[in-house]
């Protein structure tokens, strides 16, 4: 069973991390509505998102390196990614650790978690409606001040069911950056915000991963694979998808899903 709970957590992990549907959200929904134990269960679903942010550095991997070796020569266009980048993570960096314990309690609360796909559903729905097509391309090219908006933006994905990628993307929107480039600074501000969320979660459980209390770290292992391979998979199909769809199906996928946890959680 243990094998099982690890491969779907895993495939879920890897579908929804970089898409605006919450990943954490999705992942306490299955924790609860099959009936595992969540508690056992949440460190496990921290440290498996390095799988999915793993994919972004290999599918993207020509840009990470020219960003790294431009920031090493000091070339002007790196620097700016780089920049934006890190002072995006900033807001999250520092609010998160301000309310780490606040956070944590929210995540056991899967009601929570099937209001917040609701409101965040009829949220893309409106923006995608309302906002007009962004003139600013390029994760370089986004000016600062825009940046820090984006990054207070995405600390809304701190009350689970709200979805990181979600936040970003459409606070990105909302501020006149196109479709694309919103899509992939929300990735690249993936890989600092998720590597110290769970740097900082590995930590805290160092204690119960060396007794070998809760889930060992083959299963972690297992399940970093299966997320990094989804997600793989999932990333390609997203960026095409939204150039041509856009995130309005995104928003009726929430609402849905929000609706039918909710219902099953409310009659369970």
């Amino acid at each position: 069973m243990d094998l099982l709970t690890v491969i779907i957590l895993g495939i879920v992990e890897g579908i929804t991390e970089f898409l605006p549907v919450s990943s954490t959200g999705h992942l306490i929904l299955a924790t609860r509505l099959l009936g595992w134990d969540a508690e056992r269960w949440a460190l496990f679903n921290i440290v498996i998102q390095l799988g999915a942010i793993l994919a972004i550095v290999v599918l993207y991997w020509r840009t990470v390196w020219t960003v790294i070796s431009g920031v090493l020569t000091w070339e002007a266009g790196a620097v700016r990614f780089a920049r934006n980048i890190i002072v995006a993570f900033i807001p999250a960096a520092v609010i998160g650790l301000i309310l780490h314990k606040k956070i944590e309690a929210l995540l056991g609360n899967a009601e929570i978690v099937a209001i917040a796909l609701m409101v965040g559903g009829a949220a893309i729905i409106a923006i995608e409606r309302t906002v007009k097509p962004g003139e600013i391309r390029g994760v370089a090219d986004i000016p600062l001040k825009t940046v820090v908006m984006i990054g207070f933006i995405q600390c809304l994905a701190m009350v689970p069911g709200v979805s990181r990628s979600g936040a970003t993307i459409l606070g990105a929107l909302m501020l006149g950056v196109e479709r694309r480039t919103a899509a992939e600074f929300s990735f690249f501000l993936a890989i600092p915000t998720m590597l110290g969320a769970t740097v900082l979660e590995l930590f805290k459980n160092r204690h119960e991963l060396a007794s070998g209390t809760g889930v060992g770290m083959l299963d972690i292992a297992i399940g970093f694979v299966v997320s990094f391979v989804v997600a793989v998979v999932v990333v390609r199909w997203f960026v095409n998808l939204i150039g041509r769809r856009g995130f309005t199906p995104f928003g009726w996928y929430r609402i849905v899903v929000g609706g039918i946890a909710l219902a099953a959680l409310t009659f369970s």
